[in-house]
């Protein structure tokens, strides 16, 4: 039997990844195109890259697009690391007119819901239970949450108040980087970070992604946290295969 094939995109703020996804294993078919975000990261500039990574692969179905901000019917609300000019955009309807697609078969969502519906989707099926939260970990801090297996979307904890602070400008991985933090200074603020969260909503599971989840040995059991932790399986490759799911069964941010 064929497998079922989607197309999705992942928008960050150095680069903009995209690719063919085996949607029934949850995988990328071949290799994925990555192209750095222009900048200024505007729209037309953006919306140009994406069609341009769709028409490298000959795409000519449903695509499913992330951006690093809180989409409410297709318009972006934030603008995390890109330019602030996406503010009041409607993304769904730039990427479908510059693809040449209906407006429903561009579904544009935000890139931790990408990421949190794809490990949901394939990863542990225990992954699906209660309440679930991906924290994706990198230039901030991300979040996508989850009740049964479904989203709740546009969440924003990595914007928690902890002690007076943002939680993305003490916790995120870029913190670590710029402040030559080791890896049990890092954990600890993560750990404060994650049982403000607890109080607040008490998950069953949390699922920590982003580029450090590559090295979950060295921080994960470090985490004096009272939720169980467990490392993305999906790695980087997430936002790309949550995309093309998306877009697949039509789930509009």
């Amino acid at each position: 039997m064929a497998a079922t094939l989607g197309f999705g995109i992942d928008i960050g703020g150095s680069g903009i990844k995209g690719g063919v996804v085996d949607l029934d294993a949850g995988k990328l078919v071949g290799e994925r195109l990555r192209i750095p975000t222009p900048d200024p990261s505007k729209p037309d500039a953006v919306a140009d890259v994406v069609k341009h990574i769709v028409d490298e692969f000959e795409w000519t179905g449903p695509v499913g697009v992330t951006l690093p901000a809180v989409i409410k019917h297709g318009v972006a609300h934030t603008a995390a690391n890109i330019d602030k000019a996406w503010l009041g955009t409607d993304a769904g309807a730039l990427f479908a007119e510059r693809l040449g697609r209906g407006a429903d078969e561009v579904v544009v969502l935000n890139d931790a819901d990408a990421a949190g519906i794809a490990e949901i989707s394939y990863g542990w099926p225990d992954d699906q239970e209660g309440v679930v939260v991906l924290l994706t970990f990198g230039t901030g801090i991300g979040s996508a949450l989850f009740r049964d297996g479904k989203l709740v979307p546009n969440t924003e904890f990595g914007h928690l108040e902890v002690d007076g602070h943002d939680a993305e400008t003490r916790a995120a991985a870029s913190v670590k980087e710029e402040n030559d933090l080791s890896w049990a200074d890092w954990a600890q603020r993560v750990a404060r970070y994650i049982r403000s969260l607890e109080d607040l909503i008490w998950p069953d599971l949390i699922i920590a992604g982003g580029g450090v989840s590559k090295k979950a040995d060295k921080w994960l059991p470090l985490l004096d946290v009272r939720t169980k932790v467990v490392a993305a399986e999906l790695r980087n490759d997430a936002g790309i295969v949550g995309a093309a799911r998306a877009a697949k069964v039509g789930h509009h941010g």
